[in-house]
């Protein structure tokens, strides 16, 4: 019998990855993009119709979001909220968005304090991580079967801003020299949509009330990005390792790496490393008349 999924927000980077996959998987996928309006409990309702075995929630972004998924969760044998790593305080209360990054001992488990949970406009610096955070435990408290992801720097083709264009805009422009602040020492763990994906689907075979990390088996810094992406594309330049932050500020600097091992033991399986999720997207970038338009700017 073929399972069916519902996934709110599948037109985006996240949603797209993971239609992809479940179809693959032989799953039934309603992907439903902005002709459903997200916060219209009926409208839900109606794109839930009688039930469904997996319900993807990619636009949950505050604890009123959450509430109007509660209907609709109660009649999916799984659920899967998109959370993000922006939920995450060190023991000073730094956060990706703070001013000053956050310093952890090692990798970030999912026991790892959270910020406070804030109801409040949700697309700020500021207040992004905590209604992530009201939402998570808004549906974590219903009961329900929600499994909470939270991924780190997804990347994946389709991005509408992806970082990789940094390094490959470059390359396009000819340079034969790049700056890297901070020696290029600078980890920001990226997140595959395919392995989110991935997880996406395990979560939606083992249903159950818990939180993952979601993340490359890998987290290459920016100096490794920078040869990654170098090398896919056949350039070679010569790396200018800044000691200060003043110059050569990749996308990669600024981050920290997520433990990912609570996925693993539930049998997720990543598609694979930085260096292999990365090539359609660089792909796309190379190929794409807009970014060729660009380089010769």
């Amino acid at each position: 019998m073929s399972r069916r999924a519902l996934i709110l927000g599948g037109t985006g980077l996240i949603g797209r990855a993971a239609a992809r996959r479940l179809r693959a998987s032989g799953w039934t996928v309603d992907a439903v993009g902005s002709e459903v309006d997200r916060s219209d409990p009926r409208a839900l309702a109606s794109a839930m119709g009688d039930g469904a075995d997996l319900l993807v929630d990619c636009l949950c972004y505050s604890a009123a979001d959450a509430r109007t998924l509660l209907p609709p969760a109660r009649k999916a044998r799984s659920v899967v909220m998109i959370s993000a790593k922006a939920v995450y305080a060190d023991s000073l209360g730094r956060h990706v968005n703070s001013d000053e990054p956050p310093r952890f001992d090692g990798p970030v488990t999912e026991d790892q304090p959270t910020l406070a949970p804030l109801d409040s406009d949700p697309f700020t610096r500021e207040g992004y991580g905590p209604n992530k955070v009201a939402a998570e435990r808004t549906l974590l408290d219903s009961g329900l079967p929600v499994t909470v992801l939270r991924p780190s720097k997804v990347h994946g083709p389709g991005n509408r801003r992806p970082p990789e264009s940094y390094f490959v805009d470059r390359i396009l422009a000819g340079h034969r020299i790049v700056l890297l602040a901070s020696r290029g020492e600078g980890v920001d763990h990226p997140t595959a949509a395919a392995n989110l994906a991935a997880l996406i689907e395990t979560a939606g075979e083992h249903p159950g009330a818990r939180v993952l990390n979601a993340a490359d088996p890998d987290a290459p810094n920016g100096l490794q990005i920078s040869r990654i992406i170098a090398g896919s594309l056949g350039h070679r330049w010569h790396e200018i390792l800044l000691d200060h932050d003043e110059a050569g500020r990749h996308p990669w600097r600024r981050g920290f790496v997520l433990d990912t091992s609570a996925a693993l033991a539930l049998g997720y399986r990543p598609v694979g490393d930085y260096a292999l999720t990365v090539q359609e997207t660089l792909r796309d970038l190379v190929s794409s008349s807009s970014w060729q338009d660009r380089s010769r700017e």
